[in-house]
């Protein structure tokens, strides 16, 4: 399944306003990418379009939700206005801006018994930038944080600029343009951008051990300022990675319905089963299963075929021994049938069809209290009339003559017997 990711510029977007995005078709290689005007933007058919949010248009909150906040129904019609409400109130007194002018989001998997990342940008700025992409006829279905801590919140140290929370796995940033280029930092203490500069690397003390990953045009300032190689990493494997996360910015006001916010998490379910390397093993395992089980249908298949075909020629060879003047065989069954009626005749013995045999057998059956007023025998069929026998009777006659090879059954007024014709 193809994905268009496209990073949001930071400033309000204009009718001129340039994207950058990322084309990939499996979640793990980029395709193509490019900057172009929102009109431009390749079309996803049939795949995912994810909008970035860049690092300098995100700030990050620790909360301590109530008890009882994070319902089953997280995030439902119902909850929303009341989460909303809560979090305006956790977080007022921490914020610059009116909390009504900002957009919250919580961070995958929270849970009211732990402090919890809230992601917070300007409401009007997003809104503009994903109506700018609708109008495009790129419509986003989810919303991810260009960096965003790794962990749960409180995990490390208050971050205070000096790189020293858990930086277990985190590495500095350094991104942008040589005219603005920027440092961030993730970890389980927040996100941290600085613009790059003698002082923000002198008063932030960075550790040595911390990896630097810079985008290629900044690379060389990079390893001017900390005087220290710098790794190389392009700007689209960075979004890549980010739209590979589970963050979805998409929250309250952003979810149009139940249905919308139902039918994006079962896609982005699929899509994490189908190209997650985490899910590799278990794609690989499924394909082997199906594998396995097809080449054990057909093996089954092919078995009972050639117990089948071992019948046939086995009663093709009775029917050829029996009657060796039988040539050609086409259906054995009915060619043996046919060829002991032919012998029966010539030698004169009875068959089940036979007037006599039928008669007999229907009369050893001792009905007391019964008489036939007429009988009639047409093609191997006798017809007793007048026997005035309850529907139980003949169906106990039924029973009686079946093991002998006759078929009974009720006509009106009389009982009509035959011998079975075997398929």
């Amino acid at each position: 399944m193809t994905t268009l990711i496209i990073t949001l510029p930071p400033e309000p977007p204009l009718a001129t306003a340039q994207f950058d995005y990322v084309l990939t078709p499996d979640g793990r290689t980029v395709a193509g990418h490019s900057r172009v005007p929102a009109a431009l933007l390749p079309p996803a058919p049939n795949g995912e379009i994810v909008a970035v949010v860049p690092a300098q248009a995100l700030s990050w909150q620790a909360v301590q939700l109530p008890r009882g906040t994070l319902a089953k129904n997280f995030l439902s019609e119902s909850s929303t206005p009341r989460l909303r409400a809560i979090l305006d109130g956790l977080l007022e007194e921490r914020l610059l801006d009116d909390p009504a002018q900002l957009h919250f989001a919580l961070a995958p998997g929270a849970r009211d018994d732990a402090p919890v990342w809230v992601a917070v940008c300007d409401r009007a700025w997003l809104r503009t930038a994903l109506q700018s992409l609708e109008q495009a006829g790129r419509p986003v279905s989810r919303i991810v944080p260009e960096f965003a801590p790794p962990g749960p919140a409180g995990a490390g140290n208050n971050h205070s600029g000096n790189g020293n929370g858990d930086a277990a796995g985190a590495a500095l940033h350094v991104i942008g343009t040589p005219e603005s280029a920027h440092i961030v930092f993730a970890n389980a203490s927040g996100v941290t951008v600085l613009p790059l500069s003698h002082t923000s690397v002198a008063l932030a003390a960075w550790p040595d051990a911390l990896p630097i990953l810079a985008e290629p045009a900044v690379a060389a300032l990079a390893e001017g300022f900390f005087k220290r190689p710098a790794a190389l990493q392009q700007s689209a494997e960075r979004w890549l990675g980010a739209a590979n996360s589970g963050w979805d910015l998409a929250q309250f006001d952003l979810v149009n319905s139940g249905r919308t916010r139902t039918w994006k998490r079962a896609a982005g379910l699929w899509k994490a089963l189908w190209q997650a390397p985490r899910w590799r093993a278990a794609r690989w395992s499924v394909g082997a299963l199906a594998v396995v089980n097809l080449l054990g249908l057909n093996a089954w298949a092919w078995k009972e075929r050639t117990t089948l075909d071992a019948k046939r020629l086995a009663v093709r060879e009775v029917l050829t021994r029996t009657f060796p003047g039988v040539k050609v065989v086409v259906d054995a069954p009915v060619q043996m049938a046919r060829e002991l009626t032919v012998l029966r005749q010539a030698t004169g013995g009875a068959s089940n069809g036979d007037f006599e045999t039928i008669l007999a057998s229907f009369g050893a059956l001792a009905l007391v209290g019964s008489a036939s007023t007429a009988i009639e025998y047409v093609a191997n069929e006798v017809r007793f009339k007048g026997l005035g026998l309850a529907s139980s009777q003949v169906a106990e006659a039924a029973g009686k003559l079946k093991p002998q090879g006759y078929a009974v059954r009720a006509e009106g007024d009389s009982v009509v017997v035959k011998p079975e014709v075997n398929p």
